[in-house]
């Protein structure tokens, strides 16, 4: 039985130089790379829109668009965000590293090239990507309202429960772009702001969440949580007074605030069947029959508060 050949890591190579473009293009595919050749700027964009390279190696001095401004473009595409960018240059001053990084490269090389640190660079950002994405799809499977930004307030990523969350509290299918000016505003207001800074973003004139920042997880990547305002005591006040459950406060608590069954689902990461069990439960102990009279019972408790 012949093996399954496992898929090769792709990379692709940003240079202007034929020279350079054969020499990598031989030492890579013999390192078990497949290689995308692009001799500019905006061939390397126009490839990434049809394919999704794992790895770019990207020459800093080309004509026309540079590899600074190249890498700002890659950096603005979601679909490449998270791929890292390896500089080549033959610039050694440390403005022209320092430019490297800020444009959203995560290391570089000096020309001319030693192969076997371009090897040894390419497996330790390969992997640090996969441990990266890894992470965040343990936060989706978790059901965490996190999101993260870059440093001017854009969104970076989100797991699926936090964009949800935030539609759901701000009614509106565009949330997460309100939820992005008012971060940026926030970092530019406060720059050394730390984990006990949280803050607020209304809905008219009603506070609607609250975020939290929990850290730097990159050189341009800060992490956040969120939570619905005030979510946490009404939670508290709905479970002491029926004797509820967590759980089941929570999903009291969104029924209260007139979400269907799915958009509970979707916002506390459930099944439709795991809410509806919930759901018999809370009518059991409120003493009612139907969700409408549940919210009835709920709103009536929070509006004593």
């Amino acid at each position: 039985m012949a093996e399954t050949a496992l898929p090769r890591d792709i990379v692709l190579l940003v240079d202007d130089s034929p020279e350079a473009l054969g020499f990598l293009t031989d030492a890579l595919e013999q390192s078990g790379f497949s290689v995308l050749i692009a001799t500019s700027g905006q061939a390397a964009l126009n490839i990434v829109d049809r394919i999704t390279p794992d790895l770019i190696l990207l020459d800093a001095v080309m004509p026309s668009m540079d590899g600074f401004e190249t890498c700002r473009r890659l950096k603005a595409n979601a679909g490449v965000a998270q791929v890292p960018v390896v500089f080549m240059t033959g610039l050694t001053e440390t403005e022209h590293v320092v430019h490297a990084l800020e444009s959203g490269g995560v290391d570089y090389l000096t020309k001319p090239i030693n192969v076997d640190e371009l090897r040894a660079r390419i497996r330790v950002h390969l992997r640090n990507a996969r441990s990266a994405q890894s992470a965040r799809v343990a936060l989706d499977a978790a059901g965490r309202h996190l999101l993260a930004v870059k440093g001017d307030g854009a969104i970076h990523w989100s797991t699926p429960q936090a964009t949800r969350l935030v539609n759901a509290a701000t009614g509106s299918d565009d949330g997460l772009d309100l939820v992005a000016k008012h971060i940026a505003a926030f970092m530019r207001e406060r720059p050394g702001f730390g984990r006990d800074n949280p803050f607020s973003i209304n809905n008219g004139s009603q506070a609607a969440l609250q975020l939290a920042f929990l850290g730097a997880i990159g050189p341009d990547e800060y992490l956040f949580r969120l939570t619905a305002t005030n979510q946490r005591a009404d939670d508290g006040v709905l479970r002491q007074h029926f004797a509820l459950t967590q759980r089941e406060s929570e999903v009291l608590l969104w029924i209260a605030k007139g979400k269907s069954n799915r958009d509970i689902g979707e916002i506390l990461g459930l099944s439709a069947r795991t809410v509806n069990k919930h759901l018999e439960q809370i009518y059991v102990k409120l003493g009612v029959e139907n969700r409408a009279s549940a919210a009835v019972k709920a709103a009536h408790v929070l509006h004593e508060m």
